[in-house]
Parts: C-alpha cells; sequence; structure tokens
C-alpha cells in the first residue's frame, strides 16, 4: 500500500523516504522535521514504525493550520475539501482565483488543501505581500475527494495524539532537539529564496543555518539533512563546510524531468549529509555497503 500524502508539495521527499529511512538510528525518542513541508518523512516514519513520537514545524503557519486538523479534525477537514472541490464543477479556472483570494483573506486550512491539490506542480509560491500567488494547473480538477479522504484519515491514524505542531523559526525547534532524538532537515532554500526567481514563506541565512548545525553537533544531537544535489554534472546549491564534519551520500532521484525535456538522458541525484553523532549511532557499511571512511556513496 502506497504512503498517504493529503498535502501535495514540489520537493516531497516521499518518492526518497525508503532510502532516508535506512539512515535512522534503531532507538530514539523523537523524529523532529523543523521545515516539515509535506511533512513525507515524519509519515513514513510513523507508517514503517520508525518512532512513536513527532515535532512537525513549518514557518509557514497556513500550513501547520492545515496539519493541525489533518491530523486532529480530519472529517472537518474531508468535508470542507469535498465541498470546494465540487463547488469548482463547471467554473474552474474562475472559482480557483477566487479560493485563492479567499485564503489570501481568511488563511482557512480548506482553502490552502484546495489551492495545493489544484496549483501548477503543487509548488507554493508567495509574493512579497506574503499572498499565495502560483497559477492553477488547468489540465486537472485536483485531488479526487475519495482519494483525499482516504489519505486524511490514514495520516490521522498514524499521527494523532502522537504529534507536536509548531509554526516557528528553525532555531527554536534545534533548541528542544534533544541528544535522544532525529532531526530531519529539508531546508527550502537551495535555489527557492529571494535569488531563486521566487518567494517562499520566510528565508534562510546560510551562515546562520551553518552555525545552528555546529551548535547541533556540539549538544550531540544527530541529524539527517537532504541539502543540495546535482543533475548530470551540475551540482545544485551551496556546498556545506568540511567543518561540520558531515557523511555525504548520494541518492538516485530518477531521471531529470527537465533534462528529458530537452532530449538529455540525465539523471538527479540528492545529496543527504549525516552528522557525525548519527554515524556513530548507526552501522553505515551495512546501510551503504561501504565502510565509514567513504565520505560519498551512491544509493541506486
Amino acid at each position: 500500500m502506497k504512503l498517504p500524502h493529503p498535502i501535495p508539495y514540489q520537493g516531497s521527499k516521499r518518492n526518497l523516504a525508503s532510502e532516508i529511512l535506512r539512515l535512522f538510528p534503531d532507538d530514539f525518542n523523537r523524529l523532529i522535521e523543523p521545515f516539515a513541508g509535506s511533512a513525507a518523512i515524519t509519515i513514513a516514519s510513523a507508517y514503517y514504525f520508525k518512532a512513536d513520537h513527532f515535532v512537525i514545524n513549518d514557518i509557514n503557519k497556513p500550513l501547520t493550520n492545515l496539519w493541525n486538523v489533518i491530523i486532529n479534525k480530519p472529517q472537518t477537514i474531508i468535508k470542507a475539501y469535498h465541498d470546494i472541490w465540487h463547488g469548482q464543477l463547471g467554473d474552474e479556472e474562475q472559482y480557483y482565483y477566487q479560493i485563492r483570494e479567499a485564503f489570501n483573506e481568511t488563511k482557512q486550512p480548506e482553502y490552502l488543501l484546495f489551492l495545493l491539490a489544484k496549483c501548477v506542480k503543487a509548488a507554493v509560491r508567495y509574493n512579497t505581500q506574503g499572498g499565495f500567488n502560483q497559477s492553477l494547473d488547468k489540465r486537472r480538477l485536483g485531488r479526487n475527494p475519495q482519494m483525499m479522504r482516504d489519505d486524511i484519515l490514514r495520516v490521522s491514524q498514524l499521527l494523532k495524539d502522537k504529534t507536536e505542531i509548531h509554526a516557528v523559526d528553525y532555531s527554536q525547534i534545534f533548541d528542544m532537539a534533544m541528544p535522544d532524538d532525529l532531526v530531519y532537515l529539508d531546508p527550502p532554500y537551495q535555489g527557492t529564496g529571494l535569488n531563486g526567481g521566487f518567494n517562499y514563506s520566510g528565508n534562510i541565512e546560510f551562515e546562520d543555518f551553518v552555525i545552528s548545525l555546529m551548535e547541533l553537533n556540539n549538544r550531540q544531537v544527530p541529524y539527517i539533512l537532504s541539502f543540495d544535489g546535482r543533475t548530470g554534472d551540475k551540482i545544485h546549491g551551496i556546498p556545506l563546510p568540511e567543518i561540520l564534519g558531515l557523511t555525504k551520500i548520494e541518492v538516485n532521484a530518477g531521471r531529470s524531468s527537465q533534462a528529458t525535456l530537452l532530449s538529455r538522458h540525465e539523471y538527479t541525484f540528492e545529496a543527504i549529509y549525516l552528522s557525525p553523532v548519527l554515524v556513530e549511532k548507526i552501522d553505515l557499511q551495512k546501510v551503504t555497503g561501504t565502510k565509514k571512511s567513504h565520505q560519498t556513496e551512491l544509493f541506486g
């Protein structure tokens, strides 16, 4: 059975979740996602019994409000989505923009869920005033309400009474992390900040982020970081400093859709970094088939 995913999100790690879960230690207290987005790793961890307690955080407060309703009041969001989805029929384009305007005025979670199900590439875009400004995908109606219902109920069953939800700066979530937790980091700023062509909800300073990682190292908090990657020989993102002592693993994310459009046969590899204390906790040779001294290996 496929993992449930009620929140479609560009860049979601849903398809890579099984590879990332292989890097988990055998025993830890909580899984913490400071940049949760679609919370794909949290959902996978609950589904495969990797953790019993979870912390979901995202600076995008309407998104965490949506997560709160999905997890704790599933029937409410199921009915709201059903009604909104059926309301579009016969006037899909104008209806989408009416819902987008209503969301920007009210921040209601059911409006956001519909927009995510209908917008181009499930890609969140905000203007400089903080308004959702992504266009609709005219080719589809968005996730069918019955399929959405099933995924929402399954996620609620997995996470209810086990999950803390926050909408604060990632540094505050770092402060709550303990050595017996595991932190999974998927920051949205590699190519998605102010200089990347659009705004996400909040932007992160690279230097501040590196300092925060050093503090996690000093406090012996284990973490996994999805950070950059490459397509063919092209490297994406700013390289992390060696002083962090991270172990890098590349995961084959499949054919590059952009390269395919250009008739090039190139694959995208996502870079995943393991903190020093995490490497001490897991058998890296068993996980990757290599010894610890190897800093970069590929999962096929």
